[in-house]
């Protein structure tokens, strides 16, 4: 099959084919790795049936044990580690309205996060066809499901591990700071095994790189890794942008 677009030239066309080369190269070596996950051995077991706070069918905070984050049918849970509160070294701006504005700066949310827990909330509905999805974060309850009403999340299920060690056993915790870990558990009979987490995220970077672990879900970064500009080193997400996020609140269908 010969691509072209209007007005392109034979020298931007021989340059496009090499590149797409390399995408199918690309695409290769994802499916490849994607396999190899897939055909890991038995991971370990999980040491304790972790109990979670998080909202009962009345609303009020309840203990829910690790065992009972599977939804019925599935057979595969993904937790991931919202840092919440921040990295002691996050000076970006704390939430700019709500409850969660009052909170000093060190207890917020992660910026960063939040951006991706944005993402995940559209992806949840169609994610639970298939597994479980939970966001754990360090921060008490109230506090946590305070913010995600606030985000206008719906779909995403919350909980906390103020009361636990599961964050600090999984990667989630270094030395007293949260870490944006993934990590993905298989029921075994009886047992909870661990399956894979996101470790490249601990991994050494090449120079100008962040770690990426959990980068082929985020639609943000990949969107702006198909631009001209890529993605711009010395720009971070950001809790809300002033001028557009209103905008954008704004921008449904009009009504006839």
């Amino acid at each position: 099959m010969i691509t072209t677009f209007p007005g392109e030239s034979t020298e931007y066309r021989a340059a496009r084919n090499r590149l797409l080369e390399d995408e199918i190269a690309l695409r290769r070596a994802m499916e490849a790795v994607a396999v190899a996950r897939r055909a890991l051995p038995p991971g370990g077991i999980v040491p304790e049936d972790y109990v979670f706070q998080a909202a009962g069918s009345d609303g009020a905070a309840t203990d829910v044990r690790m065992s009972e984050l599977f939804r019925p049918g599935t057979d595969t849970l993904v937790i991931y580690n919202f840092m919440f509160p921040r990295d002691r070294s996050d000076d970006r701006p704390g939430p700019a309205r709500g409850r969660s504005a009052l909170l000093p700066l060190l207890e917020s949310p992660c910026p960063s996060c939040t951006a991706l827990l944005d993402q995940l909330e559209g992806a949840a509905e169609h994610v639970a066809e298939h597994l479980s999805l939970v966001v754990a974060a360090k921060a008490p309850l109230p506090r946590v499901l305070g913010f995600a009403e606030e985000r206008g999340w719906s779909r995403l299920r919350l909980v906390s591990s103020l009361a636990n060690s599961y964050s600090r056993d999984y990667l989630g915790e270094e030395d007293g700071d949260q870490r944006p870990m993934l990590n993905v558990f298989r029921r075994d009979g009886d047992a909870i095994r661990h399956f894979w987490g996101s470790e490249l995220m601990y991994a050494p970077t090449d120079p100008g790189q962040d770690p990426r672990h959990v980068g082929t879900i985020e639609p943000l970064w990949n969107m702006l890794d198909f631009t001209p500009a890529g993605r711009r080193s010395n720009w971070d997400e950001q809790l809300s942008y002033p001028g557009h996020t209103d905008e954008f609140r704004r921008s449904g269908p009009s009504e006839a």
